[in-house]
């Protein structure tokens, strides 16, 4: 993961070079929003289902670059004031506070809409529809009904109590439908069949469902130095989690199944997926 992490940085810094043009403060808020470490699971998720269809690297590096350029715009809107209102973002300050909140929305607008002309570029792939096919499924993943509806009932969490049905859906949509994407873009950049396109989806509602249990764990567990953000801010919001619901000790126990769960989908490719069970293995064990 960290020599995966290296290269989707050298990608972004490709894709995002410096500029003295009048517009440059927004394309360095964009930088430092992409550039501030981090675990990179998600482009790590890209480019290890890739390998099981044998994609060109180079390819499922940019559509990795992608998801990570979604991922961090709704991390940079996610810790606005009218949001979170965060202040730490993997232990640097966040966009807002670095620049100014008008340009941090904007920097998050750039890198959502910047996410698409990648993968629409004939860079990503040479056949069309499997562009198409990427740009439909990332905009479904981030969109009103993934990502950005789960952000919607996010908020609507801190007036209402959620059970757990409830909360497992907010999560699917919040966090979980980007893991989603993560796996099968590999499937999908290597026209994979039916079957295995669906053993990595499999997979990752799994894989997504036990991260976000542990990081509703580290929310409660965790400090500010493990984490690199802000901690206890859930309980302080008043949010229905996994935690709240299940209580520290079944949460725990449901995190652990779910990974067990995760790796199991992935017996279709015959030992060809170990990478991607061992990442199951980490997302329950992290700290971070």
């Amino acid at each position: 993961m960290a020599d995966m992490a290296a290269d989707v940085e050298r990608a972004i810094l490709h894709l995002l070079p410096t500029t003295d043009l009048p517009e440059s403060r927004v394309l360095e808020a964009m930088r430092y929003g992409c550039l501030n470490g981090g675990k990179r699971l998600r482009p790590f998720l890209v480019c290890q289902s890739a390998a099981l269809f044998g994609v060109n690297p180079d390819c499922a590096l940019r559509v990795a670059v992608a998801v990570e350029f979604v991922h961090s715009y709704s991390l940079v809107h996610d810790d606005l004031p009218a949001m979170d209102d965060g202040d730490l973002r993997r232990g640097q300050p966040t966009v807002h506070r670095k620049f100014d909140e008008a340009t941090a929305i904007l920097a998050g607008d750039g890198l959502l809409t910047y996410a698409f002309e990648v993968l629409a570029d004939p860079a990503t792939h040479e056949d069309p529809n499997v562009r198409c096919q990427l740009v439909a499924a990332l905009a479904k993943a981030a969109g009103p009904h993934g990502m950005v509806g789960g952000q919607m009932l996010d908020l609507i969490a801190e007036h209402e109590t959620f059970d757990l049905g409830t909360t497992t859906r907010l999560q699917r949509m919040k966090t979980g439908d980007m893991i989603a994407f993560s796996c099968e873009a590999g499937g999908i950049l290597g026209k994979a069949p039916p079957p295995q396109r669906l053993a990595l989806r499999a997979y990752a509602h799994d894989l997504g469902l036990a991260f976000q249990i542990v990081d509703d764990l580290l929310d409660v567990e965790g400090t500010e130095a493990e984490t690199g953000k802000s901690v206890g801010r859930d309980a302080e919001a008043g949010k229905s989690t996994f935690v709240s619901i299940l209580g520290r000790d079944r949460a725990r126990s449901q995190a652990a199944m779910l990974a067990v769960q995760a790796k199991a989908h992935l017996e279709i490719f015959d030992g060809r997926a170990d990478i991607l069970k061992a990442v199951a293995d980490f997302v329950v064990a992290r700290r971070t």
